[in-house]
């Protein structure tokens, strides 16, 4: 049963946490990128702040997750609900660690390149989702499979 238990939460940890240090990775890309920006052209605040705040995400869906596997949390849950948890912890804190990651240095360059007086605010939102789609695909596949267990 504490066996159980320390698997389960071990899963929650990696959901919220590893997903959170991810998103605190990708936001110190772009908040670097900011800084830099700023020195060069401040009149784009507003672009600069609009991309920096996208891998922020991963850390939400970590959050989100948590909702979804609480409820399993039980003393008297089976050990395969609690590798299953652990699992899914270990799926959703990895691949939001990997796309916020990216998905900072993607908007990083994109700070950068509107700040040297190039128009790529649009692209580089749309370049920025595509690693942001694979956070959302963990999360979905976390929340299907919770259901089932």
């Amino acid at each position: 049963m504490e066996l159980n238990l320390i698997l389960a939460y071990l899963g929650i940890f990696m959901m919220v946490g590893v997903s959170g240090i991810g998103s605190a990775y990708g936001l110190f890309y772009t908040g670097q990128a900011v800084i830099g920006a700023m020195r060069k052209d401040p009149t784009q605040m507003g672009k600069y702040i609009g991309l920096s705040a996208l891998p922020s995400s991963q850390g939400l869906y970590g959050f989100i997750g948590y909702f979804f596997a609480v409820s399993k949390v039980t003393p008297e849950m089976t050990f395969q609900t609690a590798i299953g948890i652990l699992i899914l912890g270990l799926l959703l804190g990895i691949v939001g660690v990997a796309s916020a990651n990216r998905q900072g240095r993607i908007l990083a360059n994109g700070i950068a390149a509107t700040a040297d007086g190039h128009n790529v605010f649009a692209a580089t939102m749309v370049m920025a989702v595509f690693p942001e789609l694979y956070s959302i695909l963990a999360l979905l596949v976390s929340i299907l499979v919770l259901n089932t267990i």
